[in-house]
């Protein structure tokens, strides 16, 4: 009994801490949250900000095919467009007409082919069926004819051609192709050749220089879409927790482990600037009206009572969205939202220093420093603000934990911390997906776990501190 009489007044006030199992529990809890956020963040072989990649096998559209249902033009030479509209105008009635004072003859050729004459001379050709090839009018006649006509082969120019499927072939090989199917897309003529095949075979797939492509059908615009295996490189979301990343990755590819522990960072950080801020300006203008007085403490209470009517929330979702719309670079965004935070948080503790000090400046300490000559400044900062220190202190401590909770909030709601920072406010953004909610269970619920542990040790050792500091607590 004798030897705890002894002890300073530091180190009963610490003893009696430390008795308090809450209070050590809490400061267990701060001490891990540091060490995770600061030195787990700078052993983390990842940053905040590198995104994971994966390869996956996707369909990819490398060209569509849509039957025919226009009449196409073939001609020696060019047709004016008044004479094609013409001769579609009359296309299937062999009528003979008139243009610019000239007999015109439509003849049919085969099955949906027909021929514009002037005379004995063939002037253009109308059909269904679409030809490709390199050979010159006199020999498209000749193809589209025989392939209207079901013909099996041909003679053009003493050599013999035939048809495979609508393959046109001579002693060279193939010249060119037939089809009621338009292939586009920048594919050579070959691949052309091979999808138009096997689209008139019915298949559902085809290989073509020896890559397979799928035929995948669309019969309400009777069109194909030709597909094909790739891979593609896309940012590895939502990857389930693993050696390389604990606790997976999130919506962007990133590590969720290390995103928590850069983002504990920022949450503890803005969280002591904000209120060593108000703490200061509390102070500052606490002590000013508490020891003067008069005038002075009756404008500083209004101005306090001002700041008490000024709706916070609103403000900061208002000042969030002109943030968003003036596209403010994050880092001078966490700024403003300190500073904002810090501003709007010193009046509860001016009040607090402000009571304090009314009560100890009628002190018989206080009446000796003034006897004694000392000046005010020295009085205040000296003797009077010192004696306000320890219930300061277990203010600011409750406090960090309500200005944590404050900024995870307006970052969750995307008017705080912005990406690519990391908090644990935006961290949770996730959980407004529903799939991701039900889901994804390592992408949002760390950072809650984080910010409730947080705010736990900061309210038990605040709590701690209450109890430590009171003379009457029983020891």
């Amino acid at each position: 009994m004798d030897k705890q009489k002894a002890l300073s007044p530091g180190r009963l006030t610490a003893r009696r801490f430390f008795r308090n199992r809450l209070a050590v529990t809490g400061l267990g809890l701060l001490a891990f949250m540091f060490l995770f956020s600061f030195v787990g963040g700078a052993l983390s072989p990842y940053s905040q900000s590198q995104v994971f990649y994966r390869e996956e096998l996707r369909q990819k559209e490398v060209a569509s095919a849509q039957q025919n249902l226009q009449y196409r033009f073939y001609a020696p030479q060019t047709v004016s467009p008044v004479l094609q509209a013409q001769f579609s105008r009359f296309l299937g009635k062999e009528e003979n007409f008139t243009y610019q004072n000239t007999l015109y003859r439509i003849a049919t050729l085969g099955k949906e082919l027909y021929g514009l004459y002037q005379g004995d001379s063939l002037l253009c050709l109308a059909a269904l069926d679409i030809i490709t090839t390199d050979k010159n009018f006199l020999f498209v006649q000749a193809a589209l004819t025989a392939y209207t006509n079901h013909r099996q082969d041909f003679l053009f120019q003493t050599e013999a051609y035939r048809f495979d499927g609508g393959d046109i072939l001579g002693r060279e090989g193939a010249v060119g192709h037939i089809s009621r199917w338009l292939v586009s897309g920048a594919m050579p003529r070959d691949f052309q050749a091979a999808a138009l095949s096997a689209i008139e075979a019915g298949q559902t797939e085809f290989t073509w220089d020896s890559r397979s492509f799928d035929l995948q059908p669309d019969t309400a615009q009777n069109l194909y879409s030709l597909q094909e295996e790739t891979k593609t490189r896309v940012w590895d979301s939502y990857a389930a927790p693993s050696r390389t990343h604990l606790l997976g990755t999130d919506k962007n590819g990133m590590d969720v482990l290390t995103r928590l522990q850069y983002g504990g960072r920022v949450s503890l950080v803005i969280g002591f600037l904000v209120v060593l801020l108000s703490g200061l300006l509390g102070m500052l203008f606490g002590g000013i009206s508490g020891y003067f007085g008069g005038f002075l403490d009756n404008l500083i209470m209004r101005l306090v009572d001002i700041f008490y009517c000024i709706p916070t929330t609103p403000l900061l979702i208002i000042l969030g969205a002109a943030l968003d719309g003036m596209r403010v670079d994050p880092k001078i965004r966490m700024v403003f939202l300190m500073l904002t935070l810090g501003f709007l948080g010193w009046p509860g503790i001016a009040r607090l220093v402000r009571g304090q000090i009314l009560s100890l400046r009628e002190q018989e300490f206080m009446t000796a420093t003034e006897a004694c000559g000392i000046r005010v400044s020295r009085r205040i900062f000296r003797h009077l603000l010192p004696n306000v220190i320890p219930q300061l202190i277990v203010t600011c401590t409750m406090q960090l934990g309500s200005t944590i909770l404050t900024e995870a909030t307006l970052s969750f709601l995307g008017l705080g911390v912005k990406f690519p920072f990391a908090s644990w406010g935006n961290i949770m953004n996730d959980v407004a997906n529903v799939h991701v909610l039900t889901s994804y269970l390592f992408v949002w619920l760390p950072a809650g776990v984080c910010l409730v542990l947080s705010v736990l040790g900061f309210n038990f050792v605040g709590d701690g501190l209450r109890d430590a500091f009171d003379p009457r607590m029983k020891r």
